[in-house]
């Protein structure tokens, strides 16, 4: 008698009669169907045409999508891909394949009703005791565009390769002129070709000069040099606000350069989502200004926010000289460094790293959020509010299953 279970791939059955059964009642899937369900999407119906023929369904496309970004998938392409191969994803599909170009522009052209959907999750999880705001955490990091980095538009860069596109031309042309009429016709195609770039040339020096930028990309116009740990990196900067319960309860994406103005509209975003102001705002260095730590101050908004000087101090223990201190005038400033000097203020500092960074670290590195896969800051942000949507999603699925 053999030990060994029988294996029989051209067995009766290649899928189960039920998918419960094989997967399990307590599943991803299941769970991310009924919460679908219970959202309001009639926001996706104005973004389609009165012609075409039938369409996917919103609440098939969105829960492929929302389940695709849980397992960090975020290919269109992949997905199509997946939905053939995965059984949850032939679930949540109902058994139909939408291909790699309705996935992708269910991504691109939904942008206000994805962020709809978001604040109905924020919602949700608020009603079932998540999202809690007596401390949040604020923080950006920098997320590369879908475009390369060496190849840019510069004035100069862009001069020269009008020079050299018409120095081409003329020794195509001339080529054309002393040649056999039979055997120039494939280089009259590749004069057309010149032709054509050289004519898009205006325009791609046009855009840069709006701008005001000394270079940028030619597939992502909008996508900025921005600096990061290691130099610069060409995309976007996704602003998030976690709750003591790590629930993103704000989320956008801007091409600021710093974080200075990013810190009173991502609480203003906070209450819009949630209708509550938050008791206390954790961020880093980077957010500080004495207008930011006064405007939120007037709002009743306890504030924990060090500069870069007393950042510098908190994390290598080393207190600044005593020159710099004597410098200080700004009242904000004065009583900020006495409060994060403090124990208590110290404790209640040092939560912003647990709330926030492992977010995005989750997002990042375990979800593919590293690079985008659209271009234009419109259809990123939607694609960066996806994968908020299906991390909240994941973060209730773990708060039912704790229960």
């Amino acid at each position: 008698m053999s030990r060994f279970l029988e294996y029989s791939p051209e067995q009766a059955y290649l899928l189960p009669p039920s998918v419960k059964d094989e997967l399990g009642a307590d599943h991803l899937s299941f769970f991310l169907h009924r919460v679908v369900e219970r959202l309001d999407l009639s926001e996706f119906e104005p973004a389609y045409g009165e012609e075409g023929g039938a369409l996917y369904a919103p609440a098939l496309m969105l829960k492929v999508w929302l389940y695709a970004y849980a397992l960090g998938i975020t290919s269109a392409r992949r997905l199509e891909q997946r939905i053939v191969e995965d059984l949850a994803l032939r679930y949540l599909a109902g058994g139909q394949r939408p291909d790699n170009w309705a996935l992708s522009a269910f991504r691109r052209r939904h942008g206000r009703a994805l962020n709809d959907v978001c604040t109905q999750v924020v919602e949700m999880a608020r009603a079932l005791g998540l999202g809690k705001l007596g401390m949040v955490a604020l923080d950006s990091t920098r997320i590369r565009a879908s475009a390369s980095r060496e190849r840019i538009d510069t004035e100069p860069r862009l001069r020269n390769e009008r020079a050299k596109i018409r120095r081409q031309i003329r020794r195509w042309q001339k080529a054309c002129e002393t040649g056999d009429p039979d055997e120039s016709a494939g280089t009259r195609v590749r004069v057309e070709k010149l032709e054509a770039r050289l004519a898009e040339l205006p325009r791609r020096l046009e855009r840069l000069r709006k701008s005001g930028e000394a270079k940028l990309s030619p597939r992502d116009g909008e996508a900025r040099f921005l600096r990061e740990r290691g130099g610069f990196a060409l995309g976007y900067t996704a602003e998030m606000a976690v709750s003591e319960d790590h629930l993103i309860v704000a989320q956008r994406v801007t091409l600021n350069r710093c974080d200075v103005p990013a810190l009173v509209p991502l609480v203003e975003e906070v209450e819009e989502r949630t209708g509550e102001r938050p008791a206390k705002a954790l961020a880093d260095a980077g957010f500080y200004s004495n207008e930011n730590v006064r405007t939120l101050q007037e709002r009743g908004i306890e504030v924990y926010l060090p500069d870069p000087n007393l950042a510098r101090e908190l994390n290598t223990g080393k207190r600044a000289c005593t020159i710099g201190r004597n410098r200080v005038r700004s009242p904000e400033l004065k009583a900020m460094r006495k409060k994060l000097r403090s124990t208590a203020g110290r404790q209640v500092y040092e939560r912003r790293k647990a709330l926030v960074e492992p977010v995005f670290g989750v997002l990042k590195q375990q979800r593919g959020m590293r690079q985008f896969r659209t271009r234009g800051q419109v259809k990123v942000a939607a694609e960066f509010t996806l994968a908020a949507i299906a991390y909240n999603v994941t973060r209730l699925f773990a708060r039912k299953r704790n229960v």
